[in-house]
């Protein structure tokens, strides 16, 4: 690496650092309540959502989950946080799962390598039984340490995660994802059922992760697809980036994907604040589905949940089966 990469490295990094939110500056916005005008489901009589909040979810404190819930709530969900670790007997309640940043203990105070997986091997069989007989669910992932922390689970059903932060280095804006360069494909989810349900644009923030199939899955139907200059960045520590940090590029690789194992449906998402609407820094700066640029994400993951709970008019993806 040329010393004016190593200069731009470094001035980068050292910018990134001064933006990143810190779990104290990061907080719901307390404004952002929208209106549901047409509920998918009678108030209280829709599928039961289960979140899980047994794995450290750094995504699902009280604050996060309320937020999430009166969301889907508003659209006819039942919403219940899941204290227990994954079972068949636990996971035979759900119609969708909803795992978001999963780890373990260690990580949950120091994110550095190596990472830890979040789940037991008994865990992650359980999910796999339950998904294939039926059951739905919805996995998302952060940056690193959460991809490293799932992968486990990501494996069985066809996913490879990177360990690492995925970003475009030379400006730190959110990942936008349009129709017309083919970074958000056709499919049900982004289609939906109607023109008021069709998702034009989706927008993810610094920063995620990316993952692709793995050589064995042939059911993989891309929702996002990262575009040209998008690198993973692979550090030590999370957040802590050097000349020497490894450095993957990730062009073609997803932020977003479904696949249908057995009789079940799975939704992966490399990228947490998309699907909340936080303020970060001094600033409060409008970071997910609040924020002016991500006016679609909203509809985004309501015909996701529509989609994994086989709402009336939401059919399989194009994929066969795996």
């Amino acid at each position: 690496m040329g010393r004016r990469a190593i200069c731009c490295l470094a001035v980068a990094s050292a910018l990134f650092l001064a933006l990143t939110p810190t779990r104290a500056q990061e907080r719901i916005d307390p404004g952002f309540q929208p209106t549901i005008a047409q509920p998918e489901y009678p108030a209280g009589d829709g599928p039961l959502v289960l979140v899980d909040r047994a794995h450290h979810n750094f995504h699902a404190g009280a604050e996060q989950f309320e937020q999430f819930a009166r969301l889907l709530r508003g659209n006819g969900y039942r919403v219940r946080g899941l204290e227990e670790r994954f079972s068949a007997k636990v996971l035979v309640r759900a119609d969708v799962l909803v795992i978001v940043n999963a780890v373990a203990s260690r990580e949950d105070k120091e994110w550095s390598l190596p990472t830890s997986p979040a789940f037991t091997t008994d865990e992650i069989e359980a999910v796999r039984q339950w998904a294939e007989r039926g059951g739905s669910l919805l996995l998302i992932a952060d940056h690193m340490p959460f991809p490293g922390a799932l992968d486990g689970l990501a494996r069985v059903f066809g996913i490879e995660f990177l360990n690492g932060f995925a970003i475009v280095w030379q400006d730190w804006d959110p990942l936008v994802f349009h129709r017309a360069d083919a970074s958000l494909p056709s499919h049900p989810v982004t289609d939906g059922r109607r023109a008021a349900e069709r998702v034009h644009h989706a927008v993810t923030f610094v920063s995620g992760s990316a993952f692709r199939p793995l050589k064995s899955a042939r059911c993989v139907s891309p929702l996002l697809v990262l575009g040209h200059g998008v690198v993973s960045y692979q550090p030590e520590r999370a957040w802590q980036f050097t000349d020497a940090t490894p450095r993957v590029p990730v062009e073609g690789w997803l932020q977003g994907a479904t696949l249908e194992p057995g009789r079940g449906r799975v939704a992966v998402f490399g990228e947490a604040a998309m699907f909340a609407a936080q303020l970060t820094g001094a600033k409060a700066e409008l970071v997910g589905m609040n924020s002016p640029r991500a006016s679609y994400n909203l509809q985004l993951l309501f015909n996701t949940l529509h989609w994994l709970s086989r709402a009336p008019g939401y059919g399989p993806a194009a994929t066969p089966r795996c």
